[in-house]
Order: structure tokens, then C-alpha cells, then sequence
């Protein structure tokens, strides 16, 4: 909270304004969920390590994928993602700029001032869904284990 000390004809003013603030957690949620909805994008991406605790959780972080720098005015946001083959990527990537400022300025109020969009990798919609029922038995078969 901010404090001003204001010095009127010798008298001495507390002065107090009011800050709202959001953790990096929620504008990468906000981000995640935005990006979900984009036909062509078919997973975020986290690298090996996220894959890893994925693996051991049972449930999926929408937030996986999405780095965020938060200010108290601006964002800027990097994404990992994996895209449908045989799809228009620059159009995906504009309908995702464009979903995820509408949502984080309608929500927050704050500024998208940059998203970087990486594709990690480009698979055809059988071939995500097969991978997918894979890990999906490989948590399961985990999970098992860790009982």
C-alpha cells in the first residue's frame, strides 16, 4: 500500500490509494484458457519437466505452456504449444493474440503488451489423441505404483 505524506500549510496529510494486483498464476490461467479455445491448438506445451509432474498429477494445469510477466499495467506472455497439422499456424497465432487480450483486458483491466508464440511441435489430431490415451495409461500405470 502506498503511503504520501502531504505537507499543507504546516499540516501534516496521510494519503492513501488503493492497488489491485493479480499473481502471475492467475493471468497465465486466464491465458491457458483463452488459448484452449483457438481451433488448431491442440495441447500447451510445458517441456520434458512439466510432462514429468503431469505424469504423477491427475489432473492437467491449464497453465502449462504459458509464461508470464506480470506489471502493474502491462503483460507479456510466452506460449508453447502444439498445433494441428495441415492448419493455417499465422491465423492461429492471431486468433490467440487476439483471444487472450480480449480476456486479459475484459478480466484484469491490464495491457497485453507482447505474446510469443513457440510451436513445439505439429501432429495430426489421430496421432495427439493416440499419444494422449498413452500417457493417460502411463499416469494410471503410475499412479498404481505409487499406492
Amino acid at each position: 500500500m502506498a503511503n504520501e505524506s502531504l505537507n499543507t500549510a504546516g499540516q501534516t496529510e496521510e494519503v492513501r490509494s488503493n492497488k489491485l494486483t493479480f499473481e502471475d498464476q492467475v493471468i497465465k490461467k486466464i491465458a491457458g484458457i483463452a488459448s484452449n479455445e483457438v481451433q488448431g491448438i491442440l495441447s500447451m506445451s510445458g517441456g520434458f519437466m512439466s510432462g514429468l509432474t503431469d505424469r504423477l498429477r491427475s489432473t492437467e494445469d491449464i497453465t502449462k505452456g504459458v509464461g508470464a510477466e506480470v506489471g502493474e499495467r502491462q503483460v507479456a506472455l510466452d506460449l508453447r504449444v502444439i498445433v494441428e497439422y495441415g492448419k493455417n499456424i499465422p491465423s492461429i497465432f492471431q486468433e490467440t493474440v487476439a483471444k487472450i487480450k480480449k480476456a486479459i483486458g475484459d478480466m484484469t483491466g491490464l495491457e497485453v503488451v507482447e505474446v510469443n508464440m513457440h510451436v513445439e511441435d505439429v501432429m495430426t489430431r489421430a496421432e495427439f489423441e493416440a499419444k494422449s490415451k498413452n500417457n493417460e495409461a502411463a499416469e494410471e500405470k503410475t499412479s498404481r505404483e505409487l499406492k
